[in-house]
């Protein structure tokens, strides 16, 4: 999470006030088969070293992973006992696919053992990263065609390069590069060994090899940056933008006739970039110019996207219809606010049938951008019918394998293995098998995990599991109490933790509420909670009294705007003043949540704004406005504010 400082955000919540959809109070008796799922489970020496196993398997020792594999011997996870000591042969200390590993027979023995498991398939994956290290393409394509979960870039920019070794047309496998090499941050070594292979075999051009190598320099990564393009005759501009885009404009408006038309362009799209995050009402400018000139196609994801945004936040529509239209076509679908925003710039020329079309494109999502696009075609947004499964299609849930050893991973608070056993099981689940799942989920307590299966369902749905409420006896009267809308705390909580209780960030947030030790001390002072210990953070109904009080400070704090203090509380209320503050004028919530500079609070306010409209439907049974709670936002001058 941000939460006062940069970093990571950590997971979700959501609620308000009894409706037809709510979920009321009341006893639910379980049958006996569940009640020892609800007791917490005892963890054992052996669960104990089996944490300890893991630890060293992530870190690669492969002689303590030997070692504790061994003390194992008749361990119930023998599947994960054997990966855990398996996949410290395969990787090198710094994370890296060794080829030499001399593990090749005890791999294909697990593959054979665990066939069909969700482990198994994660063993597949470290595989076939050493096998195309190895560029041992004929057992790589093999292992390749039984690979299920398919998730891992780096093993994609393998499979691309087993079919330029195999001699397929080097033009066919630059178009499909074009859909993987999206974002930097996960090329790995195979991504960054492919694009000098298509540009030498004449797949891609120079230019587009140095705009994917200047991509990842826009992220701070030169090294894999020179391996992908080469030497980029805009680096020093590039290096310019990052640290001061303002001189960076300035200067490059007087040199920029020094370059050819194709590196003026590309500048300016980087300067356009970094101009924009900064808030800066030239980003506009630049962009122009960049549009003027061309080669929207050597621009990085991260322009493309900030191009729709610097023309959002000027209100330049036609700057918002080109970059869209310029887009990677694979940048422009994996994101719905592409398809809204091109709707919106056609409309704003006047195109109302074309506004249409592009509007139905997303109306059936559930997001954020599904609701806006409702609204504009005149459409309620509410809850849709509730699906019902019975206790029969409920109970069979409780006997699958998957969910039965994923609550005992829980048990000892191994939620990444958790995660995975469950998750394995839902795999081609019909909707309803996917509701009773998510039923099965509550019922147990795993709240994370009916936010999660209930998210899946396509065509019958069931919204008080997707936007589920508990712990309202201790939330409704503190909302009450400080006259907080308790949709909106149920809409944060479930972006925030998932309703895990015990969640914690990389920078010290805890609880439901994901609050910061310094926040707490401080809101605890206010509200006049004298005996307030840190320890007490981690106890339910303290965690929601001080979270819920800072949110409402930041509510109060900033003009009763929940899209400012949504971004408030998980930024800090000075910057979510300072980006208001950089306005030139009133601009809509929607526009203010899309230039949010910060890629984690804008998927966040964006996030709590939609789950809390959705639980306002669920809890009045009634059609919510997204765009009623996202209102205009207005400059206003800085003002001062104790808020941590």
């Amino acid at each position: 999470m941000l939460k006062i400082l940069f970093g990571l955000l950590i997971l979700s919540a959501a609620l308000l006030s009894p409706g037809a959809f709510a979920d009321k109070p009341k006893k639910v008796n379980l049958p006996k088969s569940y009640e020892s799922k609800l007791a917490p489970e005892e963890i054992t020496d052996a669960d104990r070293t089996f944490i300890e196993l893991r630890e060293a398997a992530k870190k690669n020792d492969v002689f303590r992973s030997q070692q504790l594999a061994a003390a194992l011997a008749n361990y119930p996870y023998d599947d994960y006992v054997a990966y855990f000591r398996i996949k410290p042969q395969l990787f090198d200390s710094g994370g890296g696919a060794r080829a030499d590993t001399g593990a090749d027979t005890q791999v294909n023995a697990f593959l054979n053992q665990y066939q069909g498991s969700a482990i198994a398939d994660r063993m597949r994956n470290d595989w076939l990263l050493v096998l195309g290290k190895r560029k041992d393409w004929s057992n790589f394509d093999a292992e390749y065609a039984k690979f299920i979960v398919d998730d891992d870039t780096t093993v994609k920019c393998y499979v691309l390069q087993s079919h330029l070794a195999q001699g397929e047309n080097a033009s066919k496998v630059a178009f499909d590069a074009r859909s993987i090499l999206i974002d930097p941050r996960y090329f790995g070594q195979s991504c960054q060994e492919l694009v000098p292979l298509l540009v030498q075999a004449g797949g891609m051009t120079t230019s587009e090899g140095r705009a994917i190598g200047r991509a990842a320099n826009e992220m701070g990564f030169d090294t894999m940056s020179r391996r992908l393009g080469g030497e980029d005759p805009i680096a020093d501009v590039v290096k310019m933008a990052k640290t001061d885009p303002v001189r960076a404009y300035k200067d490059f408006q007087q040199i920029g006739n020094r370059y050819s038309k194709e590196n003026q362009a590309v500048a300016w799209g980087v300067i356009g970039q970094f101009l924009a995050k900064k808030l800066d009402p030239n980003a506009d400018d630049a962009y122009r110019l960049q549009q003027s000139l061309g080669y929207n196609e050597l621009l990085s994801t991260e322009s493309q996207e900030w191009k729709v945004r610097a023309g959002l936040r000027a209100k330049d529509w036609l700057l918002v219809k080109q970059a869209i239209e310029g887009m990677n076509p694979a940048v422009r679908s994996r994101d719905p606010a592409w398809t809204y925003w091109y709707g919106r710039a056609l409309k704003a020329e006047g195109q109302d049938a074309k506004a249409r079309e592009s509007f139905e494109l997303i109306q059936d999502q559930f997001n954020f951008y599904g609701q806006l696009a409702r609204e504009e075609l005149g459409k309620s947004n509410h809850a849709p019918a509730r699906t019902k499964v019975s206790e029969q299609e409920i109970d069979v849930m409780a006997n699958r394998n998957g969910f039965i050893r994923a609550q005992h991973l829980y048990a000892m608070n191994l939620r990444f293995e958790g995660n995975r056993e469950w998750n394995w099981e839902l795999r081609n689940m019909s909707d309803k098998q996917l509701l009773a799942a998510a039923e099965y989920g509550k019922r147990v307590n795993l709240y994370d995990r009916v936010v999660n299966t209930a998210d899946r369902t396509k065509q019958e749905h069931d919204f008080t599991l997707r936007y589920p409420t508990p712990f309202k006896d201790d939330l409704a009267p503190i909302a009450k109490q400080i006259d907080l809308n308790l949709a909106w705390a149920y809409g944060l909580i479930r972006q925030e933790s998932r309703f895990i209780m015990n969640a914690s960030s990389n920078v010290g947030a805890s609880g439901l509420m994901q609050v910061m030790p310094n926040t707490a001390k401080y809101v605890a002072k206010k509200i006049g909670m004298t005996s307030y210990t840190s320890q007490q953070l981690q106890d339910r109904n303290t965690n929601l009294t001080l979270g819920s009080n800072y949110l409402n400070m930041v509510l109060n704090d900033l003009d009763g705007s929940w899209v400012l203090a949504s971004a408030a509380y998980n930024a800090g209320p000075g910057r979510s003043k300072q980006w208001r503050e950089k306005l030139d004028g009133p601009v809509e919530g929607a526009i203010f949540a899309e230039t949010i500079p910060f890629n984690e609070t804008r998927t966040y306010v964006k996030n709590v704004l939609s789950n809390s409209s959705y639980y306002a439907s669920v809890m009045q049974g009634q059609s919510q406005s997204l765009k009623q709670r996202l209102g205009i936002i207005a400059p206003k001058a800085a003002t001062q504010s104790d808020l941590p």
